[in-house]
């Protein structure tokens, strides 16, 4: 029953991270969101028993990240 409880919760979180990632207007708070839903899907992968797949998840959600936070730093952005 609690793994239900817990399962149903990082359902929510992944729903509500993907769709505020995907109406923020910042681009890196929608990437910070990103890696968000990528950490709330490793942790539903790991409760679930697909600890590879969690491994890949975090690994792949990490890299990706990272790989947008360093093309957001060479945008120019303007001076708020």
């Amino acid at each position: 029953m609690l793994d239900l409880i817990i399962e149903t919760i990082l359902l929510v979180l992944l729903i509500g991270t993907g769709i505020a990632a995907l109406k923020m207007k910042d681009l890196l708070a929608s990437v910070v969101l990103f890696g968000a839903f990528s950490f709330f899907a490793m942790l539903l992968y790991l409760i679930v028993g697909a600890p590879d797949v969690a491994f890949t998840e975090a690994v792949i959600g990490v890299v990706s990240t990272v790989f947008f936070i360093a093309a957001l730093n060479k945008l120019k952005r303007g001076a708020r």
